[in-house]
């Protein structure tokens, strides 16, 4: 009995053999674009990472220029009725100015961080802090609730009004209500990778 008998021929071994090349090509192109992305993943990770970092230094900056303009304030209590460009403070509230360069309104002026605010020493992380103080009025001169952002405070005095251990009654008193004004601080943080940041806040005082 004869069996068949099935041979490749040498046309048919080539044919495989090229399709197993055009494969192992698809694949490795497969494999190689695969790396790149995950190569450029991890880096833009990274980078993403790195950023949030220096922003988060940047804003912890950024308090120490808050923190030093409330200083100054306090302390030069007497003598806000008028500018002192040299330490950051304007006794107007300057609303035609643009703080942060970002505005989209024309009108307004650019504000010059070199030449009018007050600038702090760069600290170790490479910030550059500097801030500038605007007391919320329309004029200069004494506090005026008519153009100024004001709010009263008691500023001391007594809240007792109940039986003191004598059994007399003592009623409550204020030594005196005062008029506080309104502060905006701006403080402007240049990073280290030319990254800027800005905080703004508010002081009564």
């Amino acid at each position: 009995m004869l069996r068949a008998s099935h041979t490749c021929s040498p046309r048919s071994r080539v044919r495989e053999s090229g399709l197993a090349l055009v494969i192992a090509l698809i694949v490795l192109v497969a494999m190689t674009l695969a790396g790149i992305a995950l190569v450029r993943s991890v880096d833009t990770g990274v980078l993403i990472a790195g950023n949030l970092a220096f922003r988060q230094g940047a804003t912890v900056a950024g308090d120490t220029g808050v923190e030093t303009a409330r200083t100054w304030l306090m302390g030069n209590g007497s003598s806000l009725t008028a500018d002192s460009p040299g330490n950051g403070y304007y006794s107007t509230s300057q609303q035609n100015l643009d703080l942060t360069g970002n505005s989209p309104d024309p009108s307004k002026t650019a504000f010059d961080w070199g030449s009018n605010a007050k600038c702090l020493a760069e600290d170790a992380a490479g910030n550059a802090v500097c801030y500038v103080i605007h007391r919320l009025c329309e004029n200069s001169g004494p506090l005026d609730s008519s153009t100024c952002s004001t709010a009263q405070a008691v500023r001391g005095g007594s809240s007792l009004g109940s039986i003191r251990p004598m059994e007399t009654f003592q009623e409550r008193s204020w030594s005196m209500v005062a008029t506080m004004g309104y502060y905006r601080v701006t403080v402007r943080i240049a990073g280290p990778r030319n990254n800027i940041s800005y905080i703004q806040t508010f002081l009564v005082i």
